[in-house]
């Protein structure tokens, strides 16, 4: 299965496009600006490590793209793309990871990459393997044309055709095969919505569609894809230890360092 994500990029120079080209640029910007009154730069911060405040980090266009801060778009975006075959197939850890793309940043990461998770056999669920395409990575599949031209989705492939969805539309591919094919009535209760879930959690105690025990281990096998794509090597992953087992000397990017006063000690 595969989420392909288009990138836009920006052409010409004004002052709002300069801005963002030095984003881009990979470069910490020079010197410093004044800090806005209505601005806690401190607080912006958290357990980030401090550097001077400038606009390009806030509110700068692509905030999330510097590694102290969001850790990129596989940390944006995929917990909203790889949400939906984590869901749909009861994903849970990943046994190794590996990544590829340009050459990792030591401080933005990139626009374009792609990450390969294998997912082991557990009681009734075979084997799984997800491939997440990011910006100018795209399935080979799509690249030939063969599905529809999506500008992003997901792509479940299985022995006897495919399922190409993204949150508001679905297709069973190829689409002659299953032109008479009966869709199940509808079973999965409808969201109340994000804010509603989240009050309603909060006044009664029982949880949201997303709940922490759900959307945790989503948001540790996206970090892994990160982890993968920066040392350059497949990781091994122990789940219950959270070690890389065949990287004993080198456990980088796992964790990191808060900064005095940030710690949860």
């Amino acid at each position: 299965m595969s989420g392909c994500l288009e990138h836009g990029g920006w052409q010409g120079k004004s002052e709002a496009e300069a801005h963002r080209d030095l984003v881009w640029s990979h470069e910490r910007p020079a010197g410093r600006k004044p800090v806005p009154d209505h601005v806690d730069w401190d607080l912006w911060l958290g357990p980030a490590p401090w550097r001077p405040y400038h606009d390009i980090y806030f509110p700068g266009p692509k905030w999330y793209r510097w590694w102290d801060f969001g850790n990129g778009t596989m940390s944006d975006l995929g917990s909203h793309w790889n949400d939906l075959p984590f869901w749909a197939l009861n994903l849970d850890a990943p046994t190794s990871v590996r990544a590829w793309g340009p050459p990792p940043h030591a401080e933005i990461a990139p626009a374009s990459m792609a990450a390969e998770y294998n997912y082991p056999a557990r009681g009734d669920r075979a084997a799984v393997k997800l491939t997440w395409h990011q910006g100018t990575h795209k399935p080979d599949v799509w690249k030939r044309g063969e599905i529809p031209q999506w500008n992003s989705g997901v792509l479940f492939v299985g022995d006897e055709g495919m399922l190409l969805s993204d949150y508001g539309k679905h297709i069973l591919l190829p689409e002659v095969r299953f032109a008479n094919f009966q869709r199940p009535a509808p079973w999965i209760p409808k969201s109340i919505g994000h804010h509603k879930e989240w009050i309603h959690a909060c006044k009664t105690g029982a949880p949201t569609t997303c709940h922490f025990g759900y959307a945790g281990p989503l948001t540790e096998a996206n970090h892994l894809g990160n982890v993968a794509y920066r040392l350059g090597q497949r990781i091994d992953w122990n789940h219950a230890e959270m070690r890389m087992p065949n990287l004993e000397d080198d456990q980088r990017y796992l964790k990191r360092t808060y900064r005095e006063g940030w710690d949860l000690s």
